[in-house]
């Protein structure tokens, strides 16, 4: 039995140090598109001769063409006798673009989701200064 499991257990990491090898994570020919709107996201692949494929979604606060790309590689598939350079998988989160005590989203912790707060709480800093400087007077 220690033979057997010592055996998976090599052949788990010489997949794993074999893919290591290779390499993994985003392809060169993808786009950097990782943080952007889909939509924006998906312009871009069209642009660099590409068509997105949404590969995986996370959560469903956000539409589709709001979801954060949070991955992208290129796709790997054979259609019918040749291979379609042109395809590129995309993971989406579309929980939101940070998480709060109540919303779902990436973490604070990760710089996507910082990133995402830190531009909230500007936006918000900037709306109660432009109300600051509008006030509201009754007419008499």
């Amino acid at each position: 039995m220690k033979k057997i499991l010592s055996i998976g257990f090599m052949s788990a990491m010489c997949v794993a140090a074999s893919a290591v090898a290779l390499g993994s994570g985003t392809a060169s020919a993808a786009p950097s598109v990782v943080g952007m709107k889909y939509s924006d996201a998906q312009e871009e692949i069209e642009n660099a001769g590409g068509k997105a494929v949404v590969a995986s979604r996370v959560g469903d606060k956000l539409d589709l063409g709001d979801c954060i790309v949070t991955n992208i590689w290129d796709s790997s598939f054979l259609r019918i006798s040749q291979a379609d350079e042109s395809e590129m998988s995309v993971a989406l989160n579309c929980a939101g673009e940070y998480a709060t005590a109540t919303n779902p989203g990436a973490s604070v912790a990760n710089p996507l989701g910082r990133a995402a707060k830190s531009k909230a709480e500007q936006e918000a800093a900037n709306q109660e200064l432009s109300e600051l400087e509008a006030p509201v007077t009754p007419d008499e």
